[in-house]
């Protein structure tokens, strides 16, 4: 299946790894022997209170991340703590493919956003973090900055979702279903888990066109802008990016993870009403759309940003659509570098 080299500090840079311990989930089964890997820059200071948290995405490690992390940056070492958690079935921390829990083979328990949130307010704790001036993520990085913002409230001075909703709506509810189903169509699939075949390609190339298909807009194939950043054809682009990108993944790993993103919704913590939840939240809040995004659209951030007391809607054109993120394009990069900066710089 998945080489063992991938999920490795080689592959991602190096990383650590907190020891939860025996974490007991919001579905009620235990994660035996818990482990969440994670990196951080620049030094804490005395209170404790110049932190900043960015979560990761589906099928991403910190390592997608680290670009945004910089002096001169708005995520800046020289002035913040920064502490890129990974998440839980992501493929580093505590996942499928390397869970070896006293009599549980071949099982690993159903997580949640919540989950993975309780277990990085845990490590913080560790740290000795008292305060967050930012909590910042994009798409399922941005699932997570909301749980945070609601769950924790007075911890978090401001939070910046990328790119991505409070609760999963019934479209991306579909998407993820879709996509997991290409990804399960592979002969491989067993009985509710992929084995130890080496043969799961086909499944995960399946993935991987379902999400070259979505994850960009229809401009940037209608006018062939991939050329803009050196592929040669549009088979090429989907081969050289897309299947590149999920082809060395551990399909158990990623199926963990788009449950997650399937479920995602603060809205639990006050009996199904997101307003309510929403209205929770004490940081201020910028919430950043990509205006040609088809998995996120701009109207699904701005229907929860108006739930938001004070905060700000901020939409950015790209034709990368929900990868504008990738800062393939500079000028994407810039705006989302920019507007964090913004957001650092306003007083709460």
């Amino acid at each position: 299946m998945t080489s063992n080299t991938y999920y490795t500090a080689a592959q991602h840079g190096e990383f650590e790894v907190y020891e939860l311990g025996d974490l007991v989930l919001e579905q009620g089964a235990t994660l035996r022997g818990a482990q969440l890997a994670y990196t951080c820059y620049g030094k804490l200071n005395e209170q404790g209170d110049n932190a900043i948290v960015f979560p990761v995405m589906f099928s991403g490690t910190h390592s997608a991340m680290a670009p945004y992390v910089g002096e001169g940056l708005a995520l800046d070492p020289s002035k913040y703590f920064i502490v890129i958690p990974n998440q839980l079935g992501g493929g580093l921390s505590s996942s499928p493919h390397n869970y070896a829990a006293p009599y549980q083979a071949n099982y690993f328990p159903e997580l949640t956003i919540g989950d993975d949130v309780r277990a990085q307010h845990q490590l913080l704790t560790h740290l000795g973090v008292t305060k967050l001036k930012l909590v910042t993520g994009w798409s399922m990085g941005a699932q997570q900055t909301y749980e945070w913002a609601v769950r924790y409230p007075d911890m978090v001075e401001r939070a910046a979702p990328i790119s991505g909703t409070a609760k999963t709506t019934p479209h991306c509810m579909l998407y993820v279903d879709v996509f997991c189903e290409a990804l399960t169509s592979d002969p491989a699939w067993n009985n509710g888990r992929y084995d130890n075949s080496e043969d799961v390609e086909q499944g995960l190339r399946r993935m991987a066109h379902v999400f070259a298909m979505m994850g960009a807009s229809q401009g940037l194939y209608n006018n062939a802008l991939w050329q803009n950043v050196g592929f040669s054809s549009q088979q090429d682009f989907l081969k050289g990016l897309w299947e590149n990108w999920f082809l060395p993944m551990d399909p158990n790993n990623l199926l963990c993870m788009a449950q997650k993103w399937r479920s995602g919704d603060v809205s639990l913590h006050t009996d199904g009403d997101l307003a309510a939840a929403l209205g929770r939240i004490s940081a201020k809040v910028f919430v950043i759309s990509f205006e040609k995004d088809m998995f996120i659209s701009p109207d699904d951030c701005l229907h929860e940003q108006q739930m938001i007391a004070g905060s700000e809607l901020v939409s950015i054109p790209s034709a990368w659509g929900h990868f504008t993120m990738l800062g393939i394009a500079p000028e994407d990069f810039q705006m989302i570098n920019d507007t964090l900066k913004k957001l650092l710089n306003t007083s709460v």
